[in-house]
């Protein structure tokens, strides 16, 4: 598959300075994107992760428009239609494209808003449909064999074992637990404060045997590990937070998502993610009887679209097994 770079060759590029409308061939253009990333994360509170995600599909938007002879601020329908399907032909999934798309779109509305740009030429273009799959959850016997891979016997087992816990007692997002402090562990209270998209916050209750698998690790484990750190170097933070690495600095969503995945393969469940605790944590909620506005809540959802695929999914799941137990399914 292609690395999605744009074949080379299209019309030469216009040449630096000049008129008015050349400013876009300056650096003018690349700091219109700067501009619209930083205010992202200081004025709309998304995350890091999320800006670096609208800044790399953005600076390759520039660097097409450059080598296409593409002004940026004059953009038409035609032209955009034209750079995603050049990314459709580098081999890019409906998914993908999408999200270059809602990178632009978002770049657009901004540079209207701020008087930078007069038309949004990328109002009206529809994003490629996408097909509708049903979320990978997992059975409570496949949830318990990943947790049976911690060695409890070692500080890192016990870390590991309470990280597992707290995804299958509270749907977190792996980056929200990225975040986690110690004290945003109620046990008093039985609950979890989870700071969502955009610094939203929610509380999740958590249930006893979670509880009990953070408090054995709190207690002795994360002190041990918290201690390795002698050289100075860790990051601010660091003493606060909840899961710590090997070295005793806060463990980054990318860390904790390769120790859910390492527990994973062990278990013999090769391509599960963090996320199919999530999805799995929805279904048994809307299995055991939630509504769809709880669960909508819990997981921090804007939307209860985003929420309503769970409800096919626990349909789906009623379905598979009324056909096992009937006799004639």
């Amino acid at each position: 598959m292609s690395d999605g770079t744009p074949s080379e060759g299209g019309p030469a590029v216009p040449e630096e300075g000049g008129s008015g409308s050349d400013r876009t061939w300056s650096d003018g253009f690349e700091r219109d994107i700067e501009r619209f990333v930083s205010q992202l994360t200081q004025v709309r509170g998304l995350s890091g992760n999320t800006a670096k995600a609208y800044a790399s599909d953005l600076a390759q938007y520039a660097l097409w428009a450059r080598r296409e002879g593409v002004r940026p601020l004059e953009v038409t329908h035609k032209q955009l239609r034209r750079y995603l399907a050049e990314l459709v032909s580098a081999g890019y999934g409906a998914k993908t494209v999408n999200r270059h798309l809602s990178s632009i779109k978002g770049l657009y509305r901004w540079l209207v808003a701020e008087g930078v740009c007069e038309t949004d030429a990328a109002d009206a273009i529809s994003g490629r449909r996408l097909a509708r799959g049903l979320p990978k959850t997992l059975s409570d016997a496949e949830v318990g064999r990943i947790l049976d891979t911690c060695d409890e016997g070692s500080d890192l087992g016990l870390r590991d074992r309470a990280l597992l816990e707290l995804l299958y007692a509270s749907g977190a997002r792996i980056s929200e637990v990225s975040a986690l402090d110690v004290g945003d562990v109620d046990f008093a209270q039985e609950q979890v404060t989870l700071f969502g998209k955009g610094s939203k916050e929610r509380i999740v209750p958590l249930y006893p045997v979670a509880l009990e698998r953070l408090s054995a690790y709190l207690e002795g484990p994360r002190g041990r590990l918290v201690a390795r750190r002698r050289d100075g170097s860790g990051q601010a933070g660091d003493e606060r937070a909840l899961f710590v690495s090997t070295r005793g600095r806060r463990m980054s969503a990318d860390a904790l998502r390769r120790c859910f995945e390492g527990h994973a393969r062990q278990a013999g469940l090769a391509g599960v993610t963090p996320h199919a605790m999530r999805h799995t944590f929805a279904t048994e909620l809307l299995d055991g009887g939630a509504d769809l506005r709880s669960v909508q809540e819990l997981l921090g959802h804007e939307s209860l679209a985003t929420t309503q695929v769970y409800t096919h999914l626990s349909v789906a799941r009623l379905k598979d097994a009324a056909r096992r137990a009937h006799p004639r399914g």
